[in-house]
């Protein structure tokens, strides 16, 4: 059928880049998905796609950015150049953060049979993704892991003398859990077919920077793997995101995979945030009492602000680091989390008193009152206090 004269020619529905021209449009679906866990990378990006464009000539491929809303404006690039780019795609999380989960999402967002995870600072060598690709798609393996630890790698280059010695003792902590024996189940840099991650994916907590210890350990059962030698090389821009507080976040994941099925990793920090505040609120009764000569109620009142004080410094610290609270807020969140303890407290006094009343044994009644208004103190200022990231 032939246009009739003087008709408007069809307009274009295809995206335009950021210069008004027409994007590029992917000609077929793709072999491998790469997930680039983001924030304040912005620095970084054009290198790294470039350094991939390079390494997977003649290859179908996407990239991922999963960004955590970083203030330097990485998202915003990512979007922009995914104008440019159809296999470029941009997932900005807001009020969430932590690296196994935005590993996991962005898996989720794509179709490839094949999925990748690397950082987006250039330690991780892209020149190891088509060998990898290639042994996923020819041999009878499931998982592809760029190792510090085989022959040709190294497990110091690139690294800090105090984080050398953290990945070391996390990786030996780790292998003791598996079932197959990889030499790095700590790499942040693997591809795997996404059968596998469909297999685990319901099993997988979530916690911490390690998502590849947390697939092997969810897989139940022995995983065909391949190991790569890399070496880890020097970031070329920014800083690295793992501070000090990184080896709690690899014994939790470690704890909720262990115990996760009947005590969450989170409450048990909880309870262990708690007997601290135990000996604090001791320390402080005894010398406010014994050394100070106060009096007996007012030590007590004293001793009892400084521990649940001390008990809401840590769990934001610790227990809730991925909820951490700033700021001004600190104050809001202080003030509900006596509010929720001073209520605990009541409960663990009256449920205490009550199960006494009743012939309970004396330790056993303050046992069951302690631990009602544990789980009541966690449940609610998990919500009142933590509800969301400040």
């Amino acid at each position: 059928m032939t246009e009739p004269s003087g008709a408007r020619p069809a307009e274009s529905t295809a995206p335009e880049a950021a210069d008004g021209s027409p994007a590029s449009i992917a000609p077929r679906a793709s072999r491998l998905a790469l997930i680039i866990p983001t924030y304040n990378e912005r620095a970084n990006l054009p290198s790294l796609v470039a350094a991939v464009e390079r390494a997977l000539p003649g290859i179908a491929w996407e990239l991922i950015v999963v960004d955590d809303d970083s203030p330097d404006g990485t998202a915003a690039l990512a979007r922009d150049m995914a104008r440019a780019d159809a296999r470029l795609h941009c997932l900005q999380r807001l009020d969430r953060r932590g690296l196994s989960t935005a590993c996991i999402e962005g898996i989720l967002a794509s179709t490839a049979p094949v999925v990748g995870v690397m950082d987006a600072d250039l330690q991780h060598d892209p020149a190891l993704l088509l060998p990898m690709l290639q042994a996923l798609e020819q041999d009878e393996v499931e998982l592809c892991i760029g190792s510090r630890y085989v022959q040709g790698g190294s497990a110091t280059s690139g690294l800090s003398p105090g984080r050398q010695r953290i990945s070391e003792l996390a990786t030996r902590l780790g292998s003791l859990f598996l079932k197959s024996r990889v030499s790095d189940p700590m790499s942040g840099f693997f591809l795997l077919r996404r059968n596998l991650f469909e297999e685990c994916m319901h099993r997988l907590s979530g916690k911490g920077y390690k998502l590849l210890l947390d697939i092997l350990m969810a897989a139940r059962r022995p995983v065909a793997f391949r190991e790569f030698a890399y070496r880890m090389r020097p970031r070329e821009h920014g800083e690295t995101k793992l501070d000090s507080l990184v080896a709690l976040e690899y014994l939790l994941l470690l704890l909720d995979r262990l115990l996760g099925r009947v005590i969450p990793a989170r409450f048990a920090l909880f309870l262990l945030v708690g007997l601290s505040g135990v000996a604090v609120h001791l320390a402080v009764l005894g010398t406010s009492f014994r050394l100070l000569d106060s009096g007996f109620e007012f030590a007590q009142v004293l001793a009892t602000i400084c521990a649940m004080s001390s008990n809401f410094l840590l769990n934001n610290a610790l227990t809730y680091r991925d909820r951490r609270i700033r700021g001004l807020g600190l104050i809001r969140g202080l003030l509900s989390f006596y509010l929720a303890c001073s209520l605990g407290a009541v409960i663990n006094v009256m449920l205490a008193s009550t199960v006494f009343a009743a012939g309970i044994p004396w330790w056993l009644a303050g046992l069951i009152g302690a631990g009602v208004a544990s789980v009541w103190n966690y449940a609610v200022t998990s919500v009142l206090t933590w509800n969301r990231i400040r």
